[in-house]
């Protein structure tokens, strides 16, 4: 039987990341590296090993029975080291190891939910930690929570998963808008009724548009978006109305680029909570990052005027 001991950990977390990217091509923005690069450390690690890891050539990537073994174990034994630095920096009152962050989009500009400001105050007394932050939609990050990809989410998570434990940090306010170029952009806000609103072509949040249809009591959707910036466009293109946060809205409006419709009638907020799958005192790295999030959604300025919760 071969000897593991001298494998080079470098080598078992490129085959991770090739397998997880399905492949080389993902893989190789992922890791910046070559795809010659990949293949040599790949054929490396598999001498080492002795065995077939993946089956690659114009069929497309596939692992082998062998290789499906050795990424669950090379996953469990990367958990572990992790674990292993954890419980060394918790000895020595450090935080020690890697912080995986998730969260959703459009939200920098928000006060209460802009990472920056938790971050700078973590990093001045975690600055051994290697925080890896990633953006998704609630429901993918709470997916990834699940699979163990992520320690800690942030988002507007509507429905309450089973062992997983919800922080609550900020009801953050959203309105409906339309762009300059719209039919509703210049009309009174008296002649603003619904029965305009249901003409308009309406986008809505993919991820979310049944929620966004019955909060209107829209018939349906002409357009659909998932990330924020995307349905600025969508607006600022004089076609669609569809939600923002408001504080992103705002800023259009400012410019005279927006216009809020009916924020007594269709404004609302959302609640955004931090997400762990762990209970508390089992994470220390999240632990600590959580409570840098509750205390800056309490210490920020409120949003814009005007918020109905509905």
């Amino acid at each position: 039987m071969r000897r593991l001991d001298n494998i080079d950990l470098r080598l078992l977390r490129v085959f991770v990341v090739l397998a997880e990217e399905g492949g080389f091509q993902d893989a190789q923005i992922a890791l910046n590296l070559s795809q010659s690069t990949l293949s040599t450390h790949l054929a490396a690690l598999e001498r080492k090993l002795g065995g077939q890891l993946c089956e690659r050539g114009r069929a497309g990537f596939r692992l082998t029975p062998f290789g499906e073994s050795t990424l669950a174990a090379a996953k469990r034994l990367f958990e572990d080291i992790e674990a292993f630095h954890g419980r060394v920096g918790r000895d020595r009152r450090q935080l020690v190891g890697r912080l995986r962050v998730g969260i959703v989009d459009g939200v920098v500009t928000s006060p209460q939910l802009g990472l920056q400001t938790a971050l700078a105050r973590y990093m001045d007394y975690a600055s051994e930690v290697f925080v890896d932050l990633e953006l998704g939609t609630p429901l993918d990050l709470e997916r990834a929570l699940m699979d163990g990809a992520r320690d800690v989410v942030v988002g507007p998570f509507s429905q309450k998963v089973p062992g997983i434990t919800y922080v609550p940090l900020h009801r953050e306010a959203q309105a409906l808008y339309c762009g300059r170029g719209h039919p509703l952009f210049a009309l009174p806000a008296g002649e603003i009724g619904h029965a305009r609103i249901e003409e308009a072509l309406f986008s809505v949040r993919r991820y979310r548009h049944l929620d966004d249809l019955y909060r209107v009591n829209h018939p349906r959707a002409s357009g659909a978006i998932v990330q924020m910036e995307a349905q600025v466009m969508m607006i600022l293109s004089g076609r669609f109305i569809g939600y923002l946060p408001r504080h992103i809205g705002e800023d259009w409006v400012r410019r005279g680029q927006m216009r809020v419709l009916r924020p007594e009638s269709y404004g609302f907020e959302s609640q955004h909570f931090a997400a762990t799958r762990r209970l508390k005192g089992e994470q220390p790295l999240a632990d600590a990052f959580i409570r840098e999030l509750r205390q800056q959604a309490r210490r920020a300025p409120e949003d814009a005027p005007d918020q109905v919760s509905l």
